[in-house]
C-alpha cells in the first residue's frame, strides 16, 4: 500500500483539481468564449418609452403600420378577386 505521501497527494488532487478546473474556465470569458456580434447592440434593442407622449406617440406609428398593413391586403384581396372574376 501507499503511504501517507500518497494519501497528501490524493488530498492535494481532489481539492486543486475542481479549483484549477474552475480557475481556467472562470478567467477571461469575455475573450475565450465569445461570439462576435451574438447580441445585438444597443442601438438595434427595443427601447420602451416611459413618458405620456413617448407612449401615444408609439401607439400611432404602430396604428399606421397596423392600417398600412391592413390597406394593403385589402387592395391584394381586391386584385385576387377582380383575377378570379375575370376567369
Amino acid at each position: 500500500m501507499g503511504g501517507p505521501n500518497l494519501e497528501v497527494f490524493k488530498f492535494g488532487m481532489y481539492i486543486m483539481f475542481p479549483i484549477a478546473i474552475m480557475y481556467y474556465f472562470g478567467t477571461n470569458l469575455d475573450n475565450r468564449f465569445s461570439v462576435h456580434g451574438f447580441w445585438p447592440a444597443p442601438e438595434q434593442t427595443n427601447k420602451v418609452p416611459f413618458e405620456k407622449d413617448e407612449i401615444h406617440a408609439e401607439l400611432e406609428r404602430l396604428k399606421s403600420k397596423r392600417l398600412e398593413k391592413r390597406d394593403r391586403r385589402l387592395a391584394a384581396e381586391a386584385q385576387m378577386n377582380g383575377q378570379a372574376g375575370e376567369e
